[in-house]
């Protein structure tokens, strides 16, 4: 799946060659590194540099030494990733054909059925983020077919980290990185189990890793957060990531009304967010 605006995307930090060598210069003096201090690149060359120069900024913040050797050890540069990142041309499409793209008398059918099999649960989600069944059915059969899709082909700790080196979104995925690191830290997930789409997306709803680490829920009491196998956990996760961004219970969610808003920081891209609205709108 395609990165989401959902997971706080902001513009990103564009380094020139001497903003990187002041930084990597601050970084061997401070350890307490801010992450906009941090170098970037934009090919393979310098990555092993900023990969130690990030182990730092970890530490600073919190993360322990044991983790950060079990997920960065032997992380590689994933040109794979940087090609897929230049190539996203999906949003540009007009909505009617994205929706026709994207949702499908199949997609609806499945999205029926999980309201009736699903029912009470949807039931006891909507009473307590007060986010209604229908957006969170439509949320889960766009991101990833109800979890079909949702296999992770790539490392997440290696896409993450090969797109906070690279210069166009640096900030944004560092703090991604720091936060799939904190997932490690928590026992959520192993960086082995950390795996995903190539721009980091986890399980059924492909949370990036600091909506995870912000906004996942242990719905089923299992003691995780388990957005890859548990259905429940991962649509409590929306749940609360929408309730979190201001869902106004019982509000109508179609375009210029406040819950529309609110779906476009799950995705701000106009498209989605009106799909995903409509979607929802045609399962009442």
């Amino acid at each position: 799946m395609q990165p989401k605006a959902t997971m706080f995307m902001r513009a990103g930090f564009f380094g020139s060659a001497a903003v990187a060598a002041v930084a990597a210069a601050l970084v061997a003096v401070f350890v307490a590194t801010p992450a906009s201090a941090l170098s970037c690149g934009r090919s393979a060359a310098g990555f092993s540099t900023w990969l130690g120069d990030f182990e730092k900024y970890a530490r600073a913040k919190g993360i322990s030494q044991s983790t950060i050797d079990r997920a960065l050890s032997g992380v590689t540069y994933d040109s794979n990733v940087i090609r897929r990142d230049r190539s996203q041309h999906s949003f540009k499409l007009s909505f009617e054909t994205f929706y026709a793209r994207r949702v499908g008398s199949y997609l609806m059918n499945q999205a029926r059925g999980k309201l009736k099999s699903h029912g009470a649960l949807l039931g006891g989600i909507e009473k307590r983020y007060g986010v209604p069944a229908e957006i969170l059915v439509s949320i889960w059969g766009l991101e990833t077919n109800f979890g079909k899709d949702g296999s992770g082909k790539y490392s997440i700790i290696r896409s993450i980290a090969t797109l906070a080196y690279d210069c166009r979104r640096s900030q944004f995925f560092t703090d991604h990185l720091l936060s799939a690191l904190r997932i490690v830290q928590k026992g959520d997930m192993s960086p082995s189990q950390l795996r995903g789409g190539w721009a980091g997306e986890i399980g059924q709803v492909q949370f990036l890793p600091g909506s995870y680490d912000r906004y996942a829920v242990d719905y089923d009491g299992n003691g995780r957060r388990d957005l890859v196998h548990s259905v429940a956990d991962a649509l409590a996760s929306v749940a609360n990531f929408l309730r979190a961004h201001g869902w106004k219970r019982g509000a109508p969610w179609g375009p210029g009304t406040h819950n529309y808003g609110v779906i476009k920081e799950w995705n701000r891209a106009e498209v989605y967010a009106r799909t995903i609205a409509v979607m929802a709108q045609r399962l009442q």
